[in-house]
């Protein structure tokens, strides 16, 4: 490395974020940038550590060690140090089509499996990741590479999300003549809305989107494959498609009273309050939280983006209920590294709910019972258990109620934030596509292909559920093996 002795000079620092009751008053990005000698000085920490760990992107206890598409993070370190910031974006598009999405939203595998970590702070690879990108397109290095030949091939890509976009890049930079279809409005998918314009501003999507079509990717809105625009016909008019359609079925919570009116899937929540955003007015679908008691029912990144929300509507009082238990504030035995550190962290939307509050809005070990409604068949109040969990005759460890342990609280508006099931069934089942035990898309990593000739699957849609950065991964490998199909058919 350019500063060998970096590492131990240097401590980790990373640039404030906005004040909490400052940033809840708008819809803008929330971080604050380091001017560039800051940066350099972060570089300089990424130590000659001999094995880079954070690139080699693997599963560990079921959670990813290491940056999934493999980026060169040592050398652009390294690069950025000198001050080298044309060729550290290079480097860093060499293996990531969108840097300035996992650059804001990943949540940094890499540097959970960073080897400084093991006894000190790791190196921040995902700011300077971002710094790198947005640099890059402050200073128009970043333009249209549309390919030099076209093979005459057309390539469909169904969904427009991170796969899917991916997958698209990939695929036109081959050569081949690729149309995107997206049933919402917009471009994006999760990074258009299923993510708040505060942790990834809708600016930055489009700007990407653009930058594709002017390479001559077509895309298609308002068009679902499978309903609007009938699966058989893709494979007549395609020579070939890769399905990116996420796993959007959400896991729902059959309990008494769940069909009151102000219990919302999250991303029903989410969609539309983005969507009014960038319209400029609420539609029909929009839900506010304005004035009310907002209870959001799951911990991950879904349930923080609904708290970021609803602080910004101005609710009354926010309560998040986690069914598992208070994560440790340092690894724990059973959690070595370079395995992702299951620790304890006050993510942006709680950090602004503690703000306004007082406290971590979040409530461990506890689910919701059962839900109470008014008079006019609107929800009023959630009924809380405590919960423990144990081993049941399979040993498997469940969550048991604990008695006794029931807990009121007023809520008039309930966001459910439990993860996704599957995918939806629709365009699976015209196609005749088969699935896993998980009804996934059955299509084995590392070759993509599903039981239908010609056509494969990418990201959440074949996986489950899981990051933006695994996503861009499988678009990319997915669209390696549709070439070679294309070009051998």
């Amino acid at each position: 490395m350019g500063k060998p002795t970096g590492f131990k000079e240097i401590s980790r620092e990373l640039p404030a974020d906005r004040p909490p009751l400052e940033r809840v008053r708008d819809w803008d990005e929330f971080h604050l940038h380091f001017p560039e000698e800051r940066l350099q000085a972060q570089g300089a920490r990424c130590m000659d550590c001999g094995i880079p760990f954070c690139h080699n992107g693997v599963l560990l206890a079921g959670m990813a060690s290491g940056c999934p598409i493999n980026n060169l993070i040592p050398e652009w370190n390294d690069l950025v140090y000198r001050g080298l910031w044309r060729e550290a974006l290079e480097r860093l598009h060499k293996t990531n089509n969108f840097p300035e999405f996992t650059g804001r939203v990943c949540p940094a595998p890499c540097e959970g499996s960073c080897v400084l970590g093991i006894n000190e702070p790791p190196v921040t690879i995902k700011n300077i990741e971002c710094a790198i990108i947005d640099k890059g397109f402050e200073e128009g290095w970043v333009v249209p590479e549309p390919p030099l030949v076209r093979t005459g091939r057309k390539a469909a890509v169904v969904g427009s999300g991170p796969a899917g976009l991916s997958a698209a890049a990939q695929l036109n930079k081959a050569g081949h003549w690729v149309t995107v279809f997206e049933r919402a409005d917009r471009v994006g998918g999760l990074l258009m809305y299923g993510i708040p314009n505060p942790k990834l501003d809708k600016k930055v999507v489009q700007r990407r989107v653009d930058l594709l079509a002017a390479e001559g990717v077509e895309f298609v809105t308002n068009t679902e494959v499978g309903k609007d625009y009938p699966a058989e016909r893709l494979l007549k008019e395609f020579d070939g498609a890769v399905l990116c359609g996420g796993a959007t079925k959400p896991r729902d919570l059959p309990i008494e009273g769940r069909r009151l009116q102000g219990i919302h899937f999250a991303m029903e929540f989410l969609q539309a309050n983005t969507q009014g955003l960038l319209d400029g007015r609420k539609g029909k679908n929009y839900v506010s939280a304005e004035g009310k008691d907002v209870v959001v029912i799951g911990g991950g990144d879904t349930g923080t983006d609904c708290v970021a929300t609803a602080m910004r509507h101005r609710c009354k009082s926010l309560t998040q209920l986690e069914i598992l238990s208070k994560p440790p504030l340092e690894r724990a035995s059973d959690n070595p590294w370079p395995q992702w550190p299951k620790v304890y962290k006050l993510d942006y939307g709680q950090e602004e709910a503690a703000a306004r509050f007082g406290a971590d809005p979040r409530r461990y070990l506890v689910t919701a019972k059962r839900f109470t409604g008014d008079e006019k068949g609107r929800v009023k109040e959630i009924c809380l258990v405590s919960v423990e969990w144990q081993k049941d005759e399979k040993g498997r460890l469940v969550p048991k109620e604990i008695p006794g342990s029931e807990k009121i609280l007023p809520a008039q508006l309930v966001l459910l934030a439990m993860g996704f099931l599957g995918p939806e069934d629709a365009l699976l089942n015209q196609l005749g596509i088969e699935r896993d035990e998980r009804t996934n898309v059955k299509a084995e990593y590392g070759r993509y292909a599903t039981s239908v000739k010609g056509v494969f699957a990418a990201g959440d849609m074949r996986r489950g559920q899981s990051l933006v950065v695994w996503a861009i991964q499988e678009g990319r490998e997915a669209a390696r093996a549709m070439d070679e199909y294309l070009r051998q058919t």
